[in-house]
């Protein structure tokens, strides 16, 4: 691959809902530029952008690939980025790291939610972006309707499209399309133009006229110009749309059939074309020593590239993916890690086309290029020059709110469970772990089922490292509501020294803090030598639980009596007195179980308010307001962290995976006697199981 410097560079990412068909046109793509000599095909795992055995295990993208494509002098970064909303986490990392996106929908479903949120995430990014209605070629293709969902979709928005194309044909007949602007046709997977069809000429005439008034729009000169003699050259159309495009003002809408090679050579031409260059992309910034600097795409200035995407491959070791912001990366040269304060080795500098490794030499201002078995790096990181230190931040991650206890399936997997889950934890952004202090599992949280399902898979065969998912238990917690006093007497005696011990104690709630232990002890009848061991074993009872096995707070004990052996009387014998002495008392203080109430934020459509509303009163939520947010509502609510373990999942079925929430901790409430009963009565069980074992 010859070297492109920064104005002859375009880094685009394919998005989309699944199966619209982003790897294929990936595919065709690659064929067009003569990249590859035979199209790949996704039910065959063949293509090149899903090169992982996962992604050919389930016939889908899981994971964001770089396709770097060679066309009319320029290098097109293209990024194909998974569909599915579980791993919205690599449609994020990309749409962060490219000057666009291209939005595919596909000819027959229409707009579906995956576009929806591509949308979002391109508003966010501020990136220009383009629609391809895909797979003309389907049997209940229809263009007109797909266009004019577009178009009504965009323009509820508050911004406009133009069209750029013209199908010739459509169905089965989809031969080929007229790129209106340039006025030429582009016919089959032929990588030559020829002229338009005189059935077309007039339609693709006066769509040209309406683009030209778009292009106007770009700037004030062009407008002038336009308005006095009511046309532009074609140079000055090109440029006026290249502005309006690069300004997100407007989205060209185009077509094609990726998996037949139709359309793939005109998109390409309207990539180089229409699609800004480093140069005119939105403007980044980065955290410098004195606050805020802008940063420019010129090799000339100090480095900046952020790290977006780091993979373990067991055989080619750490892969890490960055892209150069400002300043340039060469071959072998040192790099410091802003965020690790280290310095790192740019070995092995290479581009990456799917799992084909391209060696280069440098990478410029702009381009996105990859380093393997650096030491410290992770995804996030920042490159800098050690005496002009830039930080850029991260993009911000949806919450991953599906929660899994792991557990390690042999015991030699024990050992490695914590630097596997924080090696998954580094790569993947969207992925989050942490031992619970109050129910002691291991748990991983993700974006759903088939992110967590996937990310386990990894480990298997990726760190060797078997780990088996199944629900977390709640983390509850136990307390008491009233005073009650109890005593108990522990005596053995199995013919050497025997044990005594007797403890007189009384317990009540204390709402300041955690725990208090004190005595009332006169006299002589208990040494207050024997308390610590008291203390000890009722501390140890409340962290594992006095009556359904989770910690307990809010205690006051008062030991107020007790009787000892001047023989047999040992800490030992306290402790045990202590331990259920502690336990009586607590059946008669009118024990319960506390929940975690959690303060949930659900946005979702107008349309489906009605749906999510009886559903939460199924799951015990309080709904506690409203709010309106651009043609959606906001759900305010109160609920209890046992009843929404599922809520992603549900959330999704019942608004078509319009809707999103997020959660955090409120308070502790009381749980329901008819749902505390079963979860003491199961503790029960398994306690006494475990004696009988």
């Amino acid at each position: 691959m010859k070297e492109y410097t920064t104005e002859f560079l375009r880094n685009v990412a394919l998005v989309s809902h699944g199966g619209a068909g982003k790897t294929m046109l990936a595919e065709s793509f690659l064929r067009a530029s003569g990249a590859t000599t035979r199209l790949g095909k996704v039910e065959d795992g063949t293509t090149i952008s899903d090169y992982d055995e996962e992604e050919q295990r389930r016939k889908i993208s899981i994971y964001s690939s770089v396709v770097p494509i060679e066309y009319r002098d320029h290098k097109i970064n293209v990024i194909d980025a998974p569909g599915y909303a579980d791993f919205v986490g690599e449609i994020v990392s990309a749409l962060g790291v490219v000057d666009g996106a291209i939005i595919l929908v596909d000819a027959v479903s229409g707009i579906e939610v995956g576009a929806e949120i591509a949308w979002q995430y391109c508003e966010e990014f501020n990136l220009p972006r383009a629609f391809v209605i895909n797979k003309m070629d389907r049997d209940n293709a229809d263009f007109q309707k797909t266009y004019a969902a577009i178009k009504e979709f965009v323009e509820a928005q508050g911004k406009r499209v133009f069209q750029a194309h013209l199908p010739i044909g459509e169905k089965q007949d989809f031969k080929g399309v007229v790129d209106v602007v340039n006025m030429k046709a582009y016919v089959g997977d032929d990588k030559t133009t020829s002229e338009i069809s005189a059935e077309l000429k007039e339609v693709a005439h006066a769509m040209r006229l309406e683009a030209m008034e778009d292009a106007a729009e770009g700037e004030d000169e062009l407008m002038e110009k336009y308005l006095d003699s009511g046309s532009l050259s074609d140079e000055e159309m090109m440029r006026g749309l290249r502005s309006v495009v690069s300004s997100g003002d407007f989205a060209p809408i185009f077509c094609a059939a990726g998996g037949r090679e139709i359309g793939a050579v005109a998109l390409l031409d309207a990539i180089v074309d229409l699609m800004p260059s480093p140069v005119n992309s939105p403007k980044r910034v980065a955290q410098g020593k004195d606050g805020e600097e802008a940063l420019q795409f010129i090799d000339s200035e100090p480095l900046a590239a952020y790290v977006w995407k780091t993979t373990a491959d067991p055989f080619v070791g750490k892969m890490t993916y960055f892209r150069v912001l400002q300043g340039v990366i060469q071959a072998d040269m040192h790099v410091w890690n802003q965020n690790k304060g280290a310095d790192e080795r740019m070995s092995g500098l290479h581009f990456q086309r799917g799992k084909e490794v391209i060696p280069a030499k440098v990478a410029h201002a702009g381009d996105i290029a990859v380093v393997s078995k650096l030491s410290v790096t992770t995804t996030g990181d920042t490159f800098c020059d050690k005496g002009h230190p830039l930080t850029v931040e991260k993009p911000k991650f949806p919450a991953a709110l599906y929660r899994v206890a792991i557990t390690p399936k042999t015991q030699a997997d024990a050992a490695k469970i914590s630097p596997t889950l924080t090696k998954l934890c580094e790569e993947d952004l969207t992925l989050t772990w942490q031992n619970d202090m109050i129910t002691h599992e291991t748990v991983l949280q993700g974006m759903g089922d088939q992110h967590v399902e996937v990310a386990l898979n990894r480990a298997q065969t990726k760190f060797q490292v078997g780990l088996a998912a199944h629900q977390p238990k709640i983390p509850y917690r136990e307390g008491i509501t009233r005073k009650a006093s109890a005593q108990y007497r522990h005596k053995k005696q199995t013919g050497g020294a025997g044990q005594f011990g007797e403890v007189h104690l009384r317990i009540e709630p204390l709402p300041s803090a955690d725990f208090e232990f004190s005595d009332e002890l006169v006299g002589m009848n208990l040494s207050r030598s024997y308390l610590p061991p008291i203390e000890k074993s009722i501390k140890a009872t409340m962290e594992h639980g006095a009556f359904a096995g989770y910690p307990m707070n809010n205690v006051k004990v008062i030991v107020y009596d007790g009787k000892e052996h001047e023989v047999d009387s040992k800490p030992v014998a306290f402790e045990i007195a202590g331990r259920e002495a502690f336990k009586l008392a607590v059946q008669d203080a009118g024990p319960v179980l506390f929940e975690p109430i959690m303060t949930v934020r659900i946005t979702i459509p107008d349309a489906n308010m009605g749906d999510v509303m009886s559903d939460l009163s199924v799951r015990r939520g309080r709904v506690q307001g409203t709010e309106s947010e651009h043609g959606r509502t906001v759900i305010v609510a109160q609920a209890p962290m046992a009843e929404m373990a599922r809520y992603t999942t549900q959330l999704r079925s019942l608004t078509g995976g319009r809707g999103y929430f997020t959660m955090e901790l409120d308070r502790y409430d009381v749980v329901p006697a008819h749902i505390a009963s079963p979860i003491v009565e199961a503790h029960k069980k398994e306690t006494e199981g475990k004696k009988e074992e």
